[in-house]
């Protein structure tokens, strides 16, 4: 049995990151991405949207 190493949680999270980097975001309040919450970086990832729309 494999026993699978990240969360959906974590998983959502990293393309998260991997969206917010294609879309030219690399730091939120001086905070560089990977050390954000998943609550932050989802808050980020709204407004993102939003402004695209």
């Amino acid at each position: 049995m494999m026993i699978q190493k990240d969360t959906q949680t974590e998983q959502r999270r990293d393309n998260i990151i991997e969206d917010l980097v294609n879309k030219g975001v690399f730091k939120i309040d001086g905070k560089q991405l990977y050390e954000l919450n998943f609550y932050e970086l989802m808050k980020q990832y709204i407004n993102e949207e939003k402004q695209t729309n």
